[in-house]
């Protein structure tokens, strides 16, 4: 099938309008270009079907001239780019929108001796570092912290750091409270959860949850959650949904009365899902994955799922512009976002809670791969650093490496309307 589909024929000397069908390309491209003109003096009948075949041959070129290239005509842009510098790796972004406050945990990094080229660099320990969520301003670091995400429960004023052991902190001093045990988890993911007033601390090898009272720190168990967990949302109304990254792509329910998974519901062909978000309204959940295939043989295939919160019916599936490791839902917007780690952010618009259709891909920058969102502002938050050449592949194939980090280049956008 032709890529594009003609609108109706036209006389000469008037626009031929090509409409691009639901979904072009499976993978991350993007198609830009809607319409073409022609313009011919005077032609005779068959040039007129001359121009529609070059029109359809152009059509069919488009995409190759197109193909991942974000948008550039939707809503949202960049509004606001701090760079604001620091060592050490980063993985997730939070945002406090009741203390005003955004969290980004950095790593630690081991000293390095100097060289004949390079001089010697110190060790820097792992740290959360605060800034202010309007300006995005420093206001403090946290130190001897670390880890990978950060919830705060805004009752009790206490943040949780996903670090081993987890770190717990006061936000308003953004001093460290206490260090808590996790036995053999290696917390990652990391969700508060109102209802209960407990804090979720999700771990790859164990595939379970360790779950923490918020108001003084205390390890209430762990819940089996059947896979590999990422990303988990609340209804705040007592169940969560946690995203498996499984090859075969799942989301698992959970009651937090219980502290038991009650359903998985698989995800098709879909694999290697980051992000999860959620319309708690109209019970629509949005998982963000990055293959699709029968393992081993998946392939890359960066697709938004999005299915009923109620029984895992899927609705449909979208195509996002790169490879996501976190999605987040605006109920204000009606509005469903993912971040790629090539720069790029998909903005799906629910049209109804049956009828969804990707909105916009915004260029962001290489590495921004996590985001948060500021419900006060309608702000998604995303972050990255800069980084010099790659080295070449391994002999004998495989993929390169990244680049080594620039040295003060970590950086935070601010994206809005």
């Amino acid at each position: 099938m032709l890529p594009f589909q003609l609108v109706r024929e036209c006389p000469v000397n008037r626009v031929i309008r090509l409409r691009p069908p639901t979904r072009l390309i499976p993978s991350e491209a993007r198609l830009s270009v809607h319409s073409v003109k022609f313009v011919t003096p005077q032609p005779a009948p068959i040039m007129q079907r001359f121009a529609l075949v070059s029109a359809l041959a152009l059509a069919t070129l488009a995409p190759t001239v197109a193909a991942q290239q974000p948008s550039t005509d939707g809503p949202y842009k960049v509004l606001k780019t701090a760079r604001v510098g620091g060592e050490g790796g980063s993985d997730y972004i939070y945002a406090d929108v009741a203390g005003r406050k955004l969290y980004i945990p950095r790593g630690g990094s081991r000293a390095v001796a100097a060289t004949d080229s390079t001089p010697a660099k110190p060790a820097v320990p792992g740290r959360i570092t605060v800034f202010n969520l309007e300006t995005i301003e420093p206001l403090g670091e946290i130190p001897n912290t670390g880890g990978n995400g950060v919830a705060v429960d805004p009752k009790s004023g206490h943040g949780f750091s996903s670090s081993k052991p987890v770190s717990m902190f006061d936000t308003k001093t953004l001093t460290a409270l206490k260090s808590i045990d996790v036995g053999a988890a290696q917390p990652d993911g990391i969700l508060f959860d109102a209802f209960s007033e407990r804090v979720y601390v999700f771990s790859h090898p164990t595939k379970d949850a360790t779950v923490i009272d918020s108001k003084d720190g205390t390890v209430i168990g762990t819940i089996d959650l059947g896979g590999v967990p990422e990303q988990g949302v609340s209804n705040g109304k007592g169940t969560l949904y946690v995203v498996m990254q499984d090859a075969q792509g799942s989301v698992t329910v959970v009651d937090t009365k219980t502290m038991k998974a009650t359903a998985h519901y698989p995800l098709g062909d879909h694999g290697g899902c980051n992000g999860l978000a959620l319309d708690v309204k109209n019970r629509v959940l949005f998982a963000a994955c990055a293959r699709s295939g029968t393992p081993p043989n998946a392939t890359p295939n960066p697709t938004m799922v999005i299915l009923s919160a109620d029984d895992g019916k899927i609705l449909t599936n979208l195509p996002l512009a790169g490879g996501s490791d976190g999605a987040v839902f605006n109920a204000a917007t009606m509005e469903a976002f993912s971040s790629h780690s090539n720069g790029t952010l998909t903005v799906v618009k629910e049209k109804s809670p049956t009828s969804f259709e990707v909105e916009e891909n915004l260029q962001t920058m290489l590495g921004a791969r996590t985001l948060t969102l500021d419900t006060n502002t309608n702000h998604i938050f995303v972050m990255s650093v800069e980084r010099g050449p790659a080295p070449p592949p391994p002999p004998g194939g495989g993929r390169a490496g990244q680049g080594a980090p620039i040295p003060g280049s970590f950086t935070i956008l601010m994206i809005g309307k």
